[in-house]
């Protein structure tokens, strides 16, 4: 006979595990995966590659660069100052030229020109052959009775 406490629910009839990914369906009750209504849920967003998170952007991080610079085309010269001048011409040297210079550890780039500007007294006579001079040592080794041919 049929009693109401021996009945039961066929095997197929019940459902044994939570069907995941499924929303509220899914019998947990929620959302089905935890960026469901933020804004990565839609197929057309994404982060541009510029995003920070919040930290301060690249850009404003950057100082401003103001100006033109001719870097790329600027001529190097080696520098030598009058007193190093003074300090080979009292050695004994009467013509100083770039490989008096070299010699003499002064000058240590052999491929660029030598550049002379002013700095220290002027006593011994002498010829300075050089590439280029500034108008103050031109002046000071002129009042010395010195000759510079550039």
């Amino acid at each position: 006979m049929l009693s109401l406490n021996k009945l039961k629910p066929n095997l197929w009839s019940k459902i044994t595990s939570k069907r995941k990914w499924r929303g509220n369906g899914s019998w947990k009750w929620t959302y089905c995966s935890r960026w469901m209504n933020w804004q990565n849920c839609r197929s057309w967003w994404g982060m541009p590659d510029w995003f920070e998170w919040g930290q301060t952007p690249l850009f404003r991080r950057m100082p401003k660069l103001k100006g033109f610079s001719n870097a790329k085309y600027k001529k190097h010269y080696n520098l030598v100052s009058l007193e190093k001048l003074e300090l080979i011409a009292k050695s004994g040297t009467t013509e100083i030229t770039k490989e008096v210079l070299i010699e003499n550890g002064i000058v240590r780039k052999r491929d660029l020109p030598v550049k002379i500007l002013a700095g220290g007294k002027v006593d011994t006579k002498m010829t300075v052959f050089a590439d280029k001079a500034s108008k103050t040592a031109v002046e000071a080794i002129e009042k010395a009775w010195w000759k510079v041919e550039l």
